[in-house]
């Protein structure tokens, strides 16, 4: 099948890289010129593991291409896919000017049927504004060339994709959810998932209002429960328990269960954040309500940035003027560049904002870091952990990178001016450490002061 996928970013380029690797001819579409050289290059502008390696299989099977002409990329294909970005507007909601734009031009430049998708992450009721905004530019060109209309459906189609566990999942999705109303597009969507269902059927259909609330009900239900463990932790501290034995004990219910359940220094990216918001502000706005444990899932997480921030404070005082900290992680996760609304850029504003200068090093982050942060004063970059840590006064850790997990602790402690280390992320035993003499401060558990 010709598929077109209007968008290159995490959604777009691993649902179109993924779709050609199970034979659809797919041509994806940017206006970003830059960006689709770089993709005719050869190169892959996001970190995402595995990605590179299918791009690249299928560019050279002639299975995946990329334009920059949406004339080009509407007639191509059937199915025209909508997965541009929807950041969040200054009050919160979805900004759809990117949604609506490839809405109009699958209108404007249309010759036969089309099925359009609606990958984006948007607020209930996208579906219809696109519907508009398709039928508005047909209507435009019928009146203008006497012509009679064209038929076309629009469905929802929500993606799940973890960063840095993209492919994965689009490979291997728990489920696939389509919003519909329309047989002949129901059909369709059957039949571009079909190889992605031959174990057992994955397909959630549903109404098309109902999938566009799924994907926000299903991130702000993740949200919840990061916001309630973060909340959980903080109170550990207080009454003197450990947050990762309470965490173990819950989780083992299977009710609960483990996944999302790991305290921290709040959570960032590119959805949770932004679909958070959203839903509070498509409450507000189209409800008439207000969604009192999203507002308080918010509060937490906006309160539990600063966390690490306040553990230094309390350590080395109000004025960090002429301390030095060494930084491990950047990106908001993993297995991903990906620096929005990283936790770690709320840590470097609190830290320099108190006179404090930070040496920091991420394993992947190091270049989309310096173009979104920059080089403020007081900030700079790492080649290595252990460059990063020399002449510190303590080790902080903002992401949870497999490399973070057993370092030389022995060479950490050579390289920092005393062994102390905040753990945004618990990533260590306290015992261990305070036997090898650091001075530990982590999330919801004992500080782990160094025995005398």
């Amino acid at each position: 099948m010709k598929l077109c996928m209007m968008g290159t970013g995490y959604v777009g380029l691993v649902s179109g890289a993924c779709l050609a690797d199970v034979g659809n001819e797919v041509l994806c579409l940017d206006l970003d010129a830059a960006k689709i050289a770089r993709l005719q290059a050869g190169e892959i502008p996001i970190h995402e593991p595995g990605l590179e390696e299918v791009v690249r299989r299928n560019v050279a099977a002639g299975r995946l291409s990329f334009t920059t002409d949406p004339a080009q990329a509407v007639q191509f294909g059937e199915v025209q896919f909508i997965a541009v970005g929807t950041p969040p507007g200054e009050d919160g909601s979805a900004d759809l000017r990117h949604v609506l734009a490839a809405a109009r031009n699958i209108g404007r430049h249309m010759q036969a049927y089309k099925l359009v998708v609606c990958k984006s992450t948007v607020p209930v009721g996208t579906a219809d504004q696109v519907r508009q905004a398709v039928a508005g530019e047909l209507s435009a060109r019928a009146e203008g060339e006497g012509g009679s209309a064209l038929h076309f459906s629009v469905v929802s189609n929500p993606e799940f994709l973890k960063e840095g566990a993209a492919v994965e999942d689009f490979m291997r999705p728990e489920r696939i959810v389509v919003g519909s109303a329309d047989d002949r597009a129901a059909r369709l969507m059957r039949e571009i998932y079909a190889p992605f269902n031959r174990s057992r059927d994955r397909l959630v259909m549903m109404d098309v209002r109902s999938a566009e609330l799924t994907k926000y009900a299903a991130n702000a239900m993740l949200a919840t429960r990061i916001s309630f463990m973060n909340e959980l932790a903080n109170l550990s501290e207080v009454l003197g328990a450990d947050i990762e034995s309470v965490r173990q004990g819950i989780g083992s219910d299977s009710r609960i269960g483990h996944q999302f359940l790991y305290p921290g220094c709040g959570y960032g990216g590119s959805c949770f954040p932004k679909d958070v918001r959203a839903l509070i502000r498509t409450a507000r706005q189209d409800g008439g309500m207000s969604l009192r444990v999203l507002d308080a899932v918010e509060a937490v997480n906006a309160e539990q940035r600063s966390v690490l921030v306040r553990k230094v404070h309390s350590r080395f005082g109000p004025d960090l003027s002429g301390r030095h900290f060494g930084l491990w992680g950047l990106a908001f996760k993993p297995d991903t560049d990906d620096m929005r609304e990283a936790p770690s850029r709320y840590l470097l504003d609190g830290l320099l904002g108190a006179g404090a200068t930070v040496r920091a090093y991420d394993p992947v982050a190091m270049q989309e870091a310096r173009r979104t942060l920059g080089a403020p004063p007081g900030l700079s970059y790492a080649t290595d952990p252990i460059d990063a840590l020399r002449g510190a006064d303590a080790l902080l850790i903002a992401t949870e990178w497999k490399q973070f997990r057993s370092p030389d602790f022995d060479a950490v402690a050579a390289a920092l001016k005393q062994p102390v280390i905040f753990d945004g992320r618990n990533l260590y035993h306290p015992q261990p450490l305070r036997e090898r003499g650091f001075e530990y401060h982590c999330i919801g558990r004992s500080s782990g002061m160094a025995a005398a």
